[in-house]
């Protein structure tokens, strides 16, 4: 089970209407490497996260984050990929602006509503310009009306890497840090499996290609 609605993780490509994702690329590596068959199965998010436990799906992979609550009715793999909260700024800047210490007194752009403006509500003195779209953070900072933007880390590399242009470079430490993993229901077998294989792509350099991929740099 997988979700169709979360860049670059797994998304529809506009422009061949398939689903597509480092999520999608990695559950395929994954299933060759430990030589099983899977069928892929689109649905919301919050629809994976309640039928892994009932045994519906084998897995479900969907940018899920390891929480002590999930793991209550959820078996996780090892985590492959480090979330949470990254800042950005325009590049050429990043003297003035290296981390989230700098931005008292800054303007910084994010979005109305997310774990980013409660971040800088609750620990800076940033003057906070929040947009209905993360996407109108990001114009705001290229057009130099705002110093920087916060949001969450692959969203923000994924744009700095593509639309953005590499105008937009990432600065100072993660904030928030958060864990992705594969899940999986409660005792199933799959699990070991599926981390031995994620160690077989690690060693072998397929892992780190995929990364790259969808985010131009390795973990």
């Amino acid at each position: 089970a997988t979700d169709n609605n979360y860049v670059p993780f797994e998304f529809i490509d506009q422009g061949t209407d398939e689903l597509v994702g480092l999520d999608i690329d990695l559950i395929n590596a994954i299933a060759e490497e430990a030589g099983f068959d899977i069928e892929i199965e689109q649905m919301e998010f919050s629809g994976i996260v309640s039928a892994i436990p009932s045994g519906r799906f084998d897995i479900g992979i969907a940018g899920m984050t390891i929480t002590e609550e999930r793991k209550e009715n959820i078996d996780f793999s090892q985590p492959y990929y480090d979330a949470g909260l990254i800042l950005a700024v325009l590049e050429g800047s990043e003297e003035e602006i290296s981390s989230i210490d700098d931005v008292d007194g800054k303007t910084v752009a994010t979005r109305v509503g997310s774990t980013s403006e409660a971040y800088l509500e609750e620990n800076t003195d940033a003057n906070i310009e929040a947009f209905p779209e993360i996407t109108e953070a990001y114009q705001s900072v290229l057009t130099g009306r705002a110093d920087a933007v916060l949001y969450d880390k692959p969203n923000v590399e994924y744009y700095a890497e593509t639309e953005g242009g590499g105008e937009i470079v990432t600065v100072g430490d993660l904030l928030q840090g958060e864990q992705y993993g594969i899940a999986f229901p409660k005792g199933s077998e799959l699990r070991d499996e599926v981390d031995e294989a994620i160690d077989n792509l690690k060693e072998s350099g397929e892992f780190d290609e995929i990364y790259n991929k969808w985010f131009g740099g390795s973990e």
